[in-house]
């Protein structure tokens, strides 16, 4: 017997659950169990169906790509508490800050650069709010431009590896890490290159937005600069090249990549004089609590994944999908408004692990790239991370805004940022070359 309905309640039901404040990994299981029970009561499926969750569970731990994120999240804990991260911060700021939005446009090249060396967002958020944002106001910035480029800056480090959510959803969606990390190259370049235009603009036509850095602030010229730069950038940056060139190469897994990295940090951290066994307490501590959120999640996902297929949600959904009328397009507009609805009230794991296993059937069914589809994906949980009210890189921020900084400011700042965004993800869906081209490219090889 078929309760197609009552999958369509349970669907709903989780949301109210997460809206009432309850947990990500336990609302997922406690719903799944109302659920099932409910679905054994009314003759909806048999008892036998949950003999294939130990499997689905031991498949999870026998997942070698997920490895990848304790190892990545140990590598941007150990950059971001060793202080490196703010090393690079004010060296790109004094290095940029004669030009007229000279100090946004390097926010925006170190959120990129950060966002290859931590692959967190709050992490990328937090370190860019304490150290630029006070520096950025003392040169005359208009609070809006400031809190906006710092908060997109940072967000960007969701489009670019080695990001959780990138490795996250090579896992729901079924690809590869290092295509999914290949795919990003393009969009991410022009993401960066787009918000960096944003700035410099910004500041030629309103120079009282974005004033170049006063010269008293410019306390570095000639090859003291050059010097300063060259420790600051090439450490990270050589990292950098080490980790995500060992994968587009060929040499390295992702998850062999991600303990090189972790290595590496520590090693930088010797080499600076900022090694500890504080640091890697406090690294270690942020590693256990991410890592075990992830598989905690991923849990409660499959038991709620199970049973919503049982109830015979899954079929009903891609039934849905596929039929509307447009086809492809109607397809990715759709997808493309739900998930940024739900990015405004859920974090990028809890919309990975609900609509992932819901949608991606749909993709297959209309022969859609899983991995255009995945970076289309990774656009839009940017773009919704920055929408008000409750974007979750506005809280990031506000909470290390000097006290001036109102959060309407901060609202007021990402909208420009949100435009680009979003110009750049009609770029990507027109252009899906950006994205298979350098994959085809990567598995030519």
């Amino acid at each position: 017997m078929s309760l197609e309905w009552l999958s369509i309640i349970m669907f709903l039901g989780i949301f109210i659950t997460l809206s009432l404040g309850y947990p990500i990994a336990p609302t997922f299981a406690g719903t799944a169990i109302f659920f099932g029970l409910a679905g054994f009561a009314l003759d909806a499926f048999t008892p036998q169906l949950l003999r294939a969750l130990p499997n689905r569970w031991f498949g999870t731990m026998n997942d070698y790509t997920l490895l990848a994120i304790p190892y990545f999240v140990y590598m941007g804990a150990l950059l971001e508490k060793s202080g490196l991260a703010e090393d690079l911060l004010e060296t790109v700021g004094i290095l940029f800050g004669p030009l007229p939005g000279g100090l946004a446009l390097g926010v925006v090249l170190v959120g990129a650069l950060l966002g290859a060396a931590t692959g967190v967002v709050a992490a990328s958020v937090i370190a860019m709010g304490l150290i630029s944002l006070p520096i950025m106001l003392r040169s005359g910035y208009d609070k809006r431009l400031a809190t906006g480029v710092i908060a997109a800056s940072g967000t960007i480090t969701q489009l670019i590896p080695p990001a959780i959510v990138l490795v996250v959803l090579a896992d729901q969606i079924g690809v590869s890490i290092d295509q999914l990390f290949v795919g990003t190259i393009i969009p991410s370049l022009i993401l960066t290159a787009a918000y960096g235009l944003y700035c410099v603009g910004v500041g030629l036509i309103w120079r009282d937005m974005a004033p170049p850095l006063p010269a008293e602030q410019r306390t570095l010229r000639g090859w003291a600069l050059g010097r300063r730069v060259l420790t600051a950038l090439a450490p990270t940056l050589g990292l950098i090249l080490v980790v995500l060139g060992s994968i587009y190469l060929g040499f390295a897994t992702p998850t062999e990549a991600g303990a090189v990295g972790a290595l590496g940090a520590a090693l930088l951290a010797m080499l600076y004089g900022q090694f500890s066994w504080q640091l890697i307490r406090k690294a270690a501590e942020d590693t256990l609590r991410i890592s075990v959120l992830v598989i905690f999640i991923l849990f409660g996902s499959t038991l709620f994944s199970l049973v919503f297929e049982g109830l015979g949600g899954s079929d009903l959904i891609v039934g849905m999908l596929t039929g509307l009328p447009g086809g492809e397009a109607a397809f990715l507009i759709t997808t493309m408004v739900v998930v940024f609805l739900l990015g405004i009230f859920l974090e990028f794991i809890e919309i990975c692990f609900i609509v992932m296993p819901i949608f991606v059937p749909a993709a297959i069914a209309l022969e859609i790239d899983l991995v255009w589809f995945g970076i289309l994906m990774c656009l839009n949980l940017l773009t919704a991370f920055l929408s008000p009210p409750v974007g979750f890189t506005l809280f990031y921020l506000s909470s290390v805004a000097p006290p001036e900084v109102k959060i309407q400011d901060i609202y007021r700042g990402v909208i420009p940022f949100m435009a680009v965004t979003l110009v750049v993800l009609i770029i990507v869906m027109i252009f899906p070359q950006t994205v298979t081209g350098p994959v085809s490219w990567y598995l030519g090889q």
